[in-house]
């Protein structure tokens, strides 16, 4: 059918060109943040690619829905702007006519955006721990690089150390500052081993000096050595199992009654069903005046999805902390947008002013 498939096409052309301008400014935004986390030691610039594509593919449902959202109201505000729409009403297609084409159109990204946000935003979440939790838990001496100075995994030392063998198992010209509470030391030694031990792994320094000084005090104390150990990780037992909602499974979840795991899933269905609310918003935003430029629609859809957002971060930290049941903010909050996206529709569809009824049932308003 005509109709059906010149709207499909068209939101098929600006759907394709919003989402390629939002993904790429997506993907810029993370690189940076990738970047920075790079930098502070956070993640390995060997895996700055692998974790940017997890991190990106978390996001990919939210920029679907918004890629979705937006092209729904430019399309269709087009439409009225350029009175192409008024061709259509007048051959007997309404408002609410457009809704069965954009569904046709919309179902297979809905579709994917559900898989995106209850199997791979969890996935990536977890992949891209993995990383992080691995490149954090590595050795200090791995941390550092050839003349560069680095912190250990807790910040109470600074290390500089000049690797001379490629397992990095010798060092010459270390240097090692510790802040404690028991005061400050500085150590500097000419050359240094490692050795790896059942209670842990430890430093030997050779031909150095060890610099101390007490908390609340001024003094200075120095020592010099021919050989000294510095241990540098303990071997410790595994920790119980804690890891962040954000990434276990939705059937995990589902199976947990916690507070927190509820207020996850909240999010998570919630950005299923915001998805198919804010096509019923869009379809109503766009009804407009052809005078009027499609500015003023785009910005309002841009505050509509970030205010509909927030409110879906807002529901989860309320869940989250048991102030109010998982089922009755659903249905407060999508249930009231969805009823207020439909009569929004219904008065577009068939042209209610608001005015006019004021002026009907209101006495004396005519006068």
């Amino acid at each position: 059918m005509l109709f059906h498939s010149s709207i499909r096409r068209e939101l098929a052309h600006s759907f394709g060109g919003t989402l390629l301008v939002l993904f790429t400014i997506v993907v810029t935004i993370m690189l940076i943040r990738t970047l920075g986390l790079a930098t502070s030691g956070s993640v390995d610039p060997k895996e700055v690619m692998l974790v940017l594509g997890y991190t990106v593919l978390g996001r990919l449902h939210i920029i679907l829905t918004m890629a979705l959202f937006i092209s729904v109201v430019s399309v269709l505000s087009r439409m009225h702007s350029e009175s192409e729409m008024v061709i259509w009403m007048a051959s007997g297609r309404g408002l609410v006519g457009m809704f069965g084409p954009i569904v046709r159109f919309a179902w297979p990204v809905l579709a994917g955006m559900c898989v995106l946000v209850l199997i791979a935003w969890p996935w990536a979440n977890q992949q891209s721990t993995e990383l992080r939790d691995r490149f954090a838990q590595r050795g200090d001496l791995e941390r550092v690089q050839p003349g560069q100075f680095q912190s250990d995994a807790r910040g109470q030392r600074v290390f500089f150390i000049d690797k001379d063998t490629a397992e990095g198992t010798q060092g010459r010209n270390i240097f090692i500052f510790s802040h404690t509470a028991q005061g400050e030391s500085t150590i500097s030694a000419r050359a240094g081993t490692v050795q790896t031990t059942p209670t842990g792994q430890f430093l030997v320094l050779k031909n150095g000096q060890r610099l101390e000084t007490p908390p609340n005090s001024d003094s200075i104390q120095v020592s010099e050595f021919e050989e000294y150990s510095v241990r540098i990780t303990d071997k410790t037992l595994a920790q119980a199992d804690n890891t962040p909602m954000k990434t276990r499974s939705t059937w995990r979840l589902l199976q947990d009654p916690s507070a927190p795991a509820q207020g996850e899933l909240t999010w998570r269905f919630g950005l299923v069903i915001s998805a198919f609310n804010l096509l019923l918003v869009g379809l109503a935003l766009a009804s407009g005046n052809p005078r009027a430029g499609r500015s003023g629609n785009i910005a309002f859809a841009l505050f509509a999805f970030l205010f509909y957002f927030n409110l879906l971060n807002l529901g989860e930290s309320w869940v989250t902390r048991g102030q109010v049941a998982p089922l009755a903010w659903m249905a407060m909050l999508h249930g009231t947008v969805f009823v207020l996206a439909l009569g929004w529709l219904y008065k577009r569809h068939e042209n209610i002013s608001l005015r006019a009824l004021w002026r009907r049932f209101t006495p004396g308003a005519a006068a």
